[in-house]
């Protein structure tokens, strides 16, 4: 279900603005604001899982089950960063169907070498144009479900240039892909090239302090994009605000100025964003009285 409302969303005017998730609980905070779909940030999910920086570190079971964690903690559709796809074309084949099965409804892959890094760090290096192409033929034969979509990035442009970015975006494209990704533009110029050059739908990537400038939503559209994601926001926030109330924490002794600065959650509010008082509901509907009780 979810694979078909992406679908349609990409049938729809407008941009598609997909927040980065690294957490259900982020995933849940989306949702309930009324994005309609979810980024599931590689990114946030090495930051959020391992405490560590976006360089390759995560497997692609630990990442099939955090996708899967991530898909049933939203109904909204999934688009997950899958890397490098884990290996050679026929590892990315496994890859496609164990994010397939976790209920993803996009998966990306990228054209660095493992073990990879953030596209917006520096030292990323690059497999053949045609070792890529064969990639991405590999995960579309491999996907059981049309619907699904397969996102191919290249990170050409910061050591190679935008052309050959735009080549690889092209070749990618030709291969099957149903989303292109040409990852690090470093001006307006170059964003609106991109989609000059490219007829499949596009992705802009907007990573605060970036190397690709932060512009709206709005403009992104105008200058062509199909989809933007934000996949750094939520773990940059998240670690923002833990710094202070820790810090307040670790000086005073207590949470109580936090509380009445509204700074944390209420407790039962919470609770209940999280399914508490349906699950009681249901232990009502299925259990036994005497166990409810």
């Amino acid at each position: 279900m979810q694979r078909k409302q992406l679908r349609k969303l990409f049938q729809e005017k407008g941009i598609i603005v997909a927040p980065g998730a690294h957490n259900g609980v982020s995933a849940k905070v989306i949702e309930k604001i009324g994005f309609k779909a979810i980024y599931a940030t590689g990114y946030g999910a090495s930051a959020n899982v391992l405490g560590k920086p976006d360089i390759g570190l995560m497997s692609m079971s630990e990442m099939v089950t955090h996708m899967h964690n991530m898909a049933n903690a939203t109904s909204l559709p999934i688009i997950a960063d899958a890397d490098t796809g884990y290996g050679n074309a026929i590892n990315v084949m496994r890859t496609v169907q164990e994010y397939e099965q976790a209920g993803v409804a996009a998966l990306q892959l990228e054209d660095q070498v493992m073990p990879k890094k953030c596209g917006h760090m520096m030292g990323r290096e690059l497999i053949s144009l045609k070792e890529m192409v064969g990639k991405i033929e590999a995960a579309v034969s491999a996907r059981r479900d049309n619907d699904l979509m397969i996102i191919a990035r290249t990170d050409a442009r910061t050591k190679y240039g935008i052309e050959e970015a735009i080549r690889r975006g092209k070749a990618y494209e030709k291969a099957g892909a149903d989303i292109i990704f040409i990852e690090s533009p470093e001006s307006k110029d170059e964003m609106k090239l991109i989609n000059q050059s490219i007829k499949a739908p596009t992705l802009a990537n907007m990573v605060e302090n970036g190397r690709t400038p932060l512009l709206p939503s709005a403009e992104l559209e105008k200058l062509g994009y199909k989809l933007v994601i934000f996949p750094v926001t939520s773990v940059l926030a998240e670690a923002n605000i833990l710094f202070r109330v820790f810090k307040e924490l670790f000086e005073t002794g207590t949470t109580d100025k936090l509380v009445s600065d509204s700074l944390l959650f209420n407790f039962e509010e919470f609770n209940n964003f999280l399914g508490a008082k349906d699950m009681r509901n249901l232990e009502k509907k299925y259990l036994p009285q005497e166990v409810v009780e």
